[in-house]
């Protein structure tokens, strides 16, 4: 049967790539500041339409809290067996500047073997690779199907959550495939396991009534920008560590390897700059916190005067490993920086809406008829790796959906460079992951749903 399926696969590509690049042109940005609403809308009703001719039954449009649309879908499973939730999302990240793009972001293109193009990878090759898999399996499907394409994602505004939250029935599933993320590398197959959560907050100092001219007051007048610098300074160790009072960082990766080679290139580290913090990269980018700095508020250097700041302000990322409190580990990085401060400037720390960490539960059927299905597919054992960024929906689905099983999985691997100018996709992931999953939902089907 996986050759009948891996030939209706290969057979089903050229139409797949015209797919994609139709889903492409639509510049499906969620924000109308940007670009036209009716490009999400058109890209809504594509998804729809697309769906319901893979052999999605029942398919609609939902607006939710934000504006956006969701497009859900259910197909009944057969008496007795189970049910598969398939997410993806349609909206795209915006262009950015498009002198950067090698061609035009909302036209699919080959090169080297890629397509390129804004969503290639992110998420509408995803949405590809379940129609692909739907059609490869073809009807009546051996599980019961629901799909949820998210209109939202990108901007973070939280539209599909509150309608999980509102609406639980329409979710309800034994197993949720959330394909939004990626491979380790092309033809490498990979669950992610572990996302990281996220405290940031945004911290004020004030030392002075107001500017003072450096020549007459430099030297014993407190500066608030020297001195902000001098509390973030304290973030980090001589190694380069992200260091919080009160907070674990030497927790250890158990999966996947993240090579340096490979992660200077994924990071584009330039010739000769070596890497911060000590130990392996896997450690530090799925397992231990993370501190960044996002933005700072403080003269820029053009059209700067000979005077010293009164105010500065800096907003910072902390990304919270699974097994670490968001809300304590906010208080701690607050904390720290209060303690931080020099000269007794006065501090003001505003803390921004945490984000929880994701650890799924990896030892039920499920898991083992997708490790099984993604070996077949890919001729190699699947491997587990975290992500460093944060997916609040799977935490909902988490506490709404609470026995479902739930693996993140997808076309996004390194390469793809989704987000930046040029991104692309290999279509050799979404030729091997559509195989895969239409191998999962096979096997599923026989599943023993008490083991």
């Amino acid at each position: 049967m996986s050759d009948e399926i891996r030939s209706k696969v290969a057979e089903l590509m050229p139409a797949a790539r015209d797919e994609l690049a139709a889903l492409v042109a639509m510049r499906s940005v969620a924000d109308p500041r940007q670009f036209p609403p009716e490009e999400c809308v058109r890209a809504a009703e594509w998804v729809r339409d697309a769906f319901i001719g893979a052999g999605i039954g029942q398919v609609e449009l939902l607006e939710t809290s934000d504006g956006s649309h969701a497009v859900v879908g259910h197909q009944a499973a057969p008496e007795g067996a189970p049910t598969v939730l398939l997410y993806c999302h349609y909206d795209v990240q915006p262009p950015g500047d498009e002198k950067l793009w090698h061609t035009d972001p909302f036209t699919l293109t080959e090169r080297d073997g890629r397509w390129y193009g804004r969503g290639a990878a992110d998420c509408k090759g995803n949405i590809v690779m379940h129609l692909l898999a739907l059609r490869a399996l073809g009807t009546p499907f051996p599980v019961g199907i629901r799909i949820v394409a998210e209109g939202s994602e990108e901007m973070g505004t939280g539209g599909l959550e509150n309608l999980v939250e509102a609406r639980p029935e329409l979710f309800d599933a034994d197993m949720i495939l959330a394909v939004d993320t990626g491979n380790a590398a092309v033809g490498s197959p990979t669950v992610t396991t572990t996302l990281r959560g996220i405290a940031n907050v945004v911290v004020h100092v004030e030392t002075l009534a107001g500017e003072v001219h450096s020549g007459m007051f430099g030297g014993p007048a407190p500066d608030a920008l020297a001195a902000l610098v001098q509390m973030l300074a304290t973030l980090r160790d001589a190694d380069g560590n992200t260091v919080v009072d009160g907070l674990d960082s030497d927790q250890k990766w158990a999966g996947v390897d993240y090579p340096e080679a490979q992660f200077r290139t994924d990071a584009g580290v330039l010739d000769g700059v070596s890497l911060a913090g000590t130990g392996s990269v896997a450690n530090a980018v799925w397992a231990r916190p993370a501190l960044t700095i996002l933005g700072i508020d403080c003269p820029p250097v053009v059209g700067s005067a000979a005077a010293i700041q009164p105010r500065a302000s800096a907003r910072l990322n902390l990304r919270v490993p699974p097994g670490m409190d968001p809300q304590k580990a906010q208080d701690a990085l607050a904390a720290h920086l209060e303690n931080a401060a020099p000269w007794n400037a006065r501090v003001t720390v505003d803390r921004e809406a945490v984000g929880s960490p994701f650890r799924a539960t990896t030892d039920g059927p499920g898991y083992a008829a997708l490790g099984a299905a993604m070996e077949e597919a890919f001729g190699k054992e699947l491997g587990t790796v975290g992500q460093g960024g944060s997916i609040p929906l799977c935490n909902v689905f988490s506490a709404v959906v609470p026995n479902a099983e739930i693996a993140l999985i997808g076309v996004e691997e390194p390469r793809c460079l989704i987000h930046a100018p040029n991104e692309s996709v290999d279509p050799s992931e979404i030729e091997n992951l559509a195989v895969a999953e239409a191998l999962f939902l096979q096997r599923f089907a026989t599943a023993n749903r008490q083991d």
